[in-house]
């Protein structure tokens, strides 16, 4: 009888420990910093997005990617209830929403399917939280090193397509492009609510295209 008892105070102290190690959430604002490494002496278009940022919003089904540099804007939403989104784009004083089916979507994310992740031996703590390093290998043979922590999961896994398949928050990663090196890192995450007014799309000021358009 005491074994039992035994048994079952260790199963439920096991979910206890692992509920409390991992918290899930559907509200959230990420912000991420870029640094870039362009492996040149003389100043190039890459150098515009050193210091730049990222800010992810995200409430429900709904989420929000805004990237700030020094060449403008771009903020890119998506509804995950009708699978369409759109692009926000200003640069040089030319603004552009770009509108998407979920089919449009789907096909502009489409680099991202069969991606694998693989995790490596190497730990990190950053921004607070302990994370592993895994590599991504794509479809076409390209890799992105990517340190993520299990300590924080998002409900809603389609706000960050590259991700999707991530068993937790990138918290740090690199893109290598040639000899141009373009690193994010989370540089702050807070869980209070998030306004409904920021998925409100401007009903003037920006040259409305299709997807199809910006393809010609």
């Amino acid at each position: 009888m005491r074994s039992i008892q035994t048994f079952f105070t260790f199963i439920l102290i096991f979910f206890s420990v692992n509920s409390i190690a991992q918290k899930s959430f559907s509200e959230a604002t990420l912000i991420y910093n870029i640094s870039v490494e362009t492996g040149n002496k003389e100043p190039n278009m890459a150098d515009m997005f050193d210091g730049a940022t990222t800010t992810v919003y995200i409430k429900g089904g709904q989420s929000r990617s805004d990237m700030v540099s020094g060449l403008g804007s771009e903020v890119t939403i998506l509804d995950n209830k009708t699978g369409k989104g759109v692009i926000l784009k200003d640069y040089s004083g030319q603004k552009l929403m770009i509108t998407l089916s979920k089919e449009e979507w789907e096909k502009k994310n489409k680099k991202y399917e069969g991606i694998r992740f693989e995790n490596t031996s190497e730990v990190a703590s950053i921004a607070g939280y302990n994370c592993k390093k895994a590599i991504a290998t794509f479809e076409d043979g390209t890799t992105l090193s990517v340190f993520y922590t299990s300590e924080l999961v998002s409900n809603n896994r389609d706000y960050d397509y590259q991700f999707k398949k991530l068993p937790g928050l990138a918290v740090q990663y690199e893109w290598q492009l040639g000899k141009k090196k373009f690193k994010y890192t989370l540089s702050k995450i807070t869980f209070d609510n998030v306004a409904a007014s920021k998925f409100d799309l401007p009903k003037s000021g920006y040259r409305v295209m299709s997807y199809d358009e910006t393809k010609k």
